[in-house]
């Protein structure tokens, strides 16, 4: 993995953020991305400490416009990226029945048209060379539902079906992608949680705690490197058992 170029959407806090420590540890290039400018050089900082190879990218990326800057900004700074990992998510809570057009508009958004601007943009350079790998961040909500999550429950069973379709489609070319779908992980996300919703939902989970973005980080550490060769379009579930 020693000098691969990876690109981490949303990554200036969470599992983004612990996705792009594990690859500064591997001695990878990594180009991090948020919407909050301070939060995001705080970040790069950070990582900076454990690999001077670190580049952020401000802005959001279900604008396609966005994305195509950034990708220019990082192909100046390491060249073609060799690792895509659409993690930028945003959840919404609450009756699908409250929600305005505008609020399931940006979820989508979000969840959904970041990932495809993203995988447009890095896939014709992975073609061209014949290698390349997308990992995709999902849920366990995107194969069984949750109720008052009914739109982003959506999002992630789309990024399920375009993560089986587009590895169909790109393993000729010696392209893999995969989607790691989370259980419950312990992040800024899930902070909303009063302490007994928080105890609820850890005793329906047979390993009786919340997971730690670490362990997400490990997963799509270990799915972009050589010894995940032969995995593809598969949907990873990380959540406990559930």
């Amino acid at each position: 993995m020693k000098s691969k170029t990876v690109f981490i959407t949303g990554s200036s806090r969470g599992i983004g953020k612990a996705i792009a420590q594990a690859f500064c540890s591997l001695g990878c290039n990594v180009a991090i991305n948020g919407i909050n400018t301070n939060r995001l050089e705080l970040t790069r900082q950070e990582l900076m400490e454990l690999n001077p190879n670190v580049v952020s990218v401000q802005g959001d990326m279900s604008v396609y416009a966005n994305a195509r800057a950034a990708f220019e900004q990082i192909e100046k700074s390491f060249g073609n990226v060799d690792v895509l990992v659409n993690n930028a998510a945003i959840a919404h809570i609450g009756l699908f029945t409250d929600m305005a057009q505008p609020d399931w508009n940006r979820v989508i958004d979000v969840n959904i048209n970041a990932m495809l601007n993203c995988s447009h943009l890095a896939l014709p350079k992975m073609i061209t060379k014949k290698s390349g790998c997308i990992i995709n961040l999902s849920s366990m909500w995107g194969e069984r539902g949750a109720s008052c999550e009914a739109v982003y429950s959506l999002t992630k069973g789309a990024v399920n079906g375009f993560t089986k379709a587009i590895a169909k489609e790109v393993a000729p070319s010696g392209i893999r992608v995969n989607a790691i779908a989370c259980g419950v992980i312990d992040t800024d996300m899930n902070a909303f949680l009063s302490p007994e919703e928080r105890t609820t939902l850890i005793n329906e989970i047979p390993l009786s705690r919340l997971g730690t973005p670490a362990e997400i980080a490990d997963v799509a550490a270990f799915l972009a490197s050589e010894k995940a060769n032969y995995i593809t379009g598969q949907i990873i579930g990380v959540d406990g058992g559930v």
